[in-house]
């Protein structure tokens, strides 16, 4: 016999403080999302269950994963504050000479984004800076690297470490025959 499972879990009380955190209105979700004002403001008060399809919309406007909304406030404390290395999430980009591991348990709200990036020795062709809003922080836990930031070039080796306001136009480049593994913390997230 199947146990029915009680989740008290309050999706319209996350999604109203979600968007009033963002000081939207509900005109202005309805506008954003093409959902109707009627539709969110019965989600709100939790008159109707919505769809997976209207929830990646609504997420998609507040910037979060759908995954917010069904996070239990009972959740093991652990799992929100400890990532252990076998667990880490892998962050996948079109770049396969560089991988991500994200190192805190998510990137939901987070005002910091902490992750370990490996370079591949095939980093050395990709010369496409890039620049954004924010800071970066890093250091070299393996191996050297090389960062160019506009027409400057800085050679790192382990040990070393950097900080840097990320509209600078930037790349990170492997800068020796072995891999390189780094730490960086970037604010606001890029990923």
């Amino acid at each position: 016999m199947k146990k029915d499972i009680d989740m008290n879990i309050d999706i319209g009380k996350k999604i109203r403080e979600l968007r009033k955190s963002k000081k939207f209105s509900i005109i202005d979700l309805s506008q954003e999302s093409g959902l109707s004002t009627g539709l969110i403001s019965q989600i709100e008060r939790n008159m109707v269950v919505p769809s997976i399809k209207v929830m990646w919309k609504i997420a998609n406007v507040l910037e979060v994963n759908i995954g917010y909304f069904f996070d239990e406030d009972d959740e093991n404390i652990e799992e929100k504050i400890v990532v252990r290395k076998n667990h880490r999430k892998s962050i996948n980009t079109n770049d396969s000479t560089k991988s991500y591991e994200l190192l805190m348990p998510n990137l939901n709200n987070k005002s910091i984004e902490f992750i370990l990036i490996t370079l591949s020795k095939e980093t050395k062709i990709n010369k496409e800076l890039v620049s954004h809003k924010g800071e970066e922080c890093g250091y070299i836990i393996e191996g050297k690297m090389k960062i160019i930031l506009e027409n400057k070039e800085y050679i790192l080796e382990k040990g070393d470490s950097f900080y840097f306001d990320s509209k600078i136009p930037h790349v990170y480049e492997n800068y020796g025959d072995e891999i390189c593994v780094l730490v960086c913390a970037m604010t606001p997230p890029s990923f």
